[in-house]
């Protein structure tokens, strides 16, 4: 049996994310501002602080990288940093105004840059698709 690693599952969902972040990045209406930065604002805007270990739980992003992502946003004051009264050791990460208006801008930029991605595809095979990457991803609604 040959193997044909252009056939495979993950240089296939590898290729399909590269294809997005392009795409992304060229519907951003906020240089510089990336498609898991974006994701990163969009998990903090629910109203709650989160600490750094929350974060990462909320958006998938490894512990690494969020703290990487982290630093750009704060750099850019999209968001502030503070220490937990109940426990110093930890910092809580909130999102600022200009992190809403970030937000606020890049929002229909992420909603084309789906559809955008989604283009090639038909309603049905739209479907099918979210189904089964939330299956494979298992993230609910996939039963």
């Amino acid at each position: 049996m040959d193997y044909v690693f252009t056939e495979q599952v993950g240089y296939l969902l590898r290729r399909a994310y590269q294809r997005h972040l392009a795409i992304f990045q060229g519907n951003a209406a906020i240089e510089g501002l990336t498609a898991v930065q974006f994701s990163t604002l969009c998990a903090l805007d629910d109203g709650v602080s989160r600490s750094q270990v929350e974060l990462v739980k909320a958006t998938g992003v490894d512990q690494a990288t969020i703290r990487g992502i982290v630093e750009r946003l704060k750099a850019r004051d999209l968001i502030s940093l503070s220490k937990d009264p109940g426990d110093g050791r930890k910092v809580i990460i909130t999102i600022t105004e200009a992190g809403r208006e970030a937000l606020t801008a890049m929002t229909p930029c992420a909603i084309r840059s789906s559809e955008d991605t989604l283009g090639p595809l038909n309603p049905a095979e739209r479907l099918a698709l979210l189904h089964t990457l939330r299956k494979i991803a298992d993230i609910g609604e996939a039963d």
